[in-house]
């Protein structure tokens, strides 16, 4: 799915700035993490993109989050891969049983992404000042960026040693830094 595809059928269900910026950020961080590992770089981003394109709709039932999503997902055509890893990836349902290096990587990428924005925006919106020691530091503190979930983000280190994950996590939103509104 070309990326502008995927954004605009993203803008179609979501419209608080956050959390578009969340998605493109999750987005970036699931690219750069198949670039490293030699996956579909495309695919994932799409995953990434769009796996919270039922959040405002399902007003905070859990037990819908995913499943809403899918079914917009199957009414826009998308495919049928990414249709199931967007419903899988609800942790409140189907924590401890991703597999998949992909699903891992979604987990990781979810949380990982807003706590790298939360260190750019503690350094004045720099996100060129973060760097893994910084992450590393700040991931730490149970009380910085708390919405960010510590333990899906060490399911990466299955894949991927945690350190390195940051690096590639960081690479991946400076692609997209200036669309977050970081520099």
């Amino acid at each position: 799915m070309e990326r502008s595809a995927m954004i605009g059928l993203l803008n179609q269900y979501v419209h608080e700035p956050g959390l578009i910026n969340h998605c493109l950020a999750t987005g970036a961080v699931m690219k750069a993490l198949a670039e490293k590992l030699g996956e579909d770089a495309g695919l994932w981003e799409t995953i990434g993109v769009l796996h919270d394109i039922d959040f405002e709709l399902i007003h905070g039932d859990m037990q819908l989050h995913g499943k809403k999503g899918a079914d917009i997902l199957i009414g826009a055509g998308i495919d049928p891969a990414i249709v199931s890893i967007v419903q899988r990836h609800n942790h409140m349902l189907f924590s401890g049983t991703y597999e998949k290096p992909v699903e891992i990587a979604l987990q990781a990428a979810d949380s990982t992404s807003g706590l790298v924005i939360a260190c750019a925006l503690v350094k004045g919106g720099k996100l060129s000042d973060v760097t893994v020691k910084t992450v590393t530091k700040k991931a730490k503190e149970k009380s910085f960026a708390a919405g960010c979930d510590r333990s899906r983000i060490v399911l990466i280190e299955s894949i991927l040693p945690l350190p390195e994950f940051y690096a590639v996590a960081i690479n991946g939103l400076m692609a997209i830094r200036e669309d977050l509104g970081l520099t």
